[in-house]
């Protein structure tokens, strides 16, 4: 039994680590961006030694994957919340879906996000990890799309290739605005166009 609790204590002690490591990072990640961020400043900041870091992590891409991983994760409970709440309401998937996309965007105007999501992953990752990470949102979208069509609310299709080029689209606009002088105001044109988009592909 004793050895059993040591072993606990100690796999405690190495998630307590690694999630000081991540929380140190994603703060300096999102202040100082990807480039200017180093190890020992994270190492500093979640007062550990550098050897920790790498003890924990291969190196800084592979905290940054640990960092992006976790803002999927954080992103998609919103998104399932912005869903659920929609459809118990109105009993429509097609209106929870655009719910949802328009909290994705929502959640892409908070800072970190956006220089996390949006603007060093693809120069940290590469396109194919970062897409591989976003997996999870892709999934909600896909099983959405799938409802509304089971629905009736719109037409007979794989919920693959939409959910792609929606998932695309948003990012994209997610970016623009991102980049925006005024990003409320260029969040409002892009909910505007999503609404309209995703009206056309209404049934009837």
């Amino acid at each position: 039994m004793a050895t059993q609790g040591a072993r606990r204590t100690q796999a405690e002690r190495t998630e307590a680590t690694t999630s000081a490591l991540i929380d140190a990072a994603r703060a300096l990640f999102a202040e100082d961006g990807y480039d200017a961020t180093s190890l020992d400043a994270v190492a500093a900041r979640a007062k550990v030694t550098k050897g920790a870091v790498y003890h924990h992590f291969d190196g800084k891409r592979r905290l940054f994957e640990a960092v992006f991983t976790r803002e999927v994760e954080r992103m998609a409970s919103p998104l399932l919340e912005a869903y659920q709440r929609t459809h118990r309401r109105k009993k429509d998937a097609w209106e929870a879906f655009g719910a949802a996309c328009r909290a994705f965007l929502d959640e892409c105007l908070e800072p970190g996000v956006q220089r996390i999501v949006l603007l060093d992953a693809f120069t940290a990752l590469g396109w194919a990890d970062m897409r591989r990470l976003e997996t999870p949102l892709l999934d909600m979208m896909e099983v959405a799309i799938a409802r509304a069509v089971a629905e009736g609310r719109i037409a007979e299709r794989p919920p693959g290739p939409l959910a792609h080029f929606l998932f695309g689209a948003l990012c994209e606009t997610a970016m623009t605005v991102a980049r925006a002088d005024d990003q409320r105001a260029a969040q409002r044109q892009a909910v505007g166009e999503l609404g309209r988009i995703l009206d056309g592909l209404v049934i009837g």
